[in-house]
């Protein structure tokens, strides 16, 4: 299957998850999440039903500092947040032959790996805790 991956590309995670999807056979289209010009409703679909604290990638520079509190935000604001500065976004974006998800811990991206894959190392960033930036 051919997956359009946004990502980072210096993203430690990111390799990895496109590294693993390749090896469950899918190819893989990697796309930059930063660089890519987001519209509202184009990047709103990729949310689905997540909770809108949830959109939020918790490494960006912004949120770690406290500038940006993900609580605080309505649908609406995050989407502008987000386009205005894209590290906010939470990566991977996944657009699988039209199914769409946001994050590496979904529905999606079991059916994508098996349910038995364990993803469990690829969910927070391996610099935290380190003097290594990581957003």
């Amino acid at each position: 299957m051919l997956i359009h991956f946004y990502e980072k590309s210096s993203c430690i995670n990111n390799i990895k998850q496109k590294r693993m999807l390749e090896e469950h056979g899918h190819k893989i289209k990697a796309h930059s999440l930063i660089g890519h010009s987001w519209k509202p409703s184009t990047l709103r679909l990729f949310f689905a039903d997540m909770p809108v604290n949830k959109w939020f990638n918790m490494s960006a520079p912004r949120i770690k500092s406290g500038e940006i509190v993900p609580d605080s935000f309505d649908e609406e604001a995050a989407l502008l947040a987000m386009i205005k500065d894209p590290l906010l976004i939470r990566r991977p974006l996944i657009d699988a032959e039209g199914e769409l998800c946001c994050g590496f811990d979904n529905q999606l991206v079991k059916k994508l790996l098996g349910i038995n894959t364990d993803i469990s190392d690829l969910q927070a960033c391996p610099n935290i805790g380190t003097h290594q930036q990581c957003d």
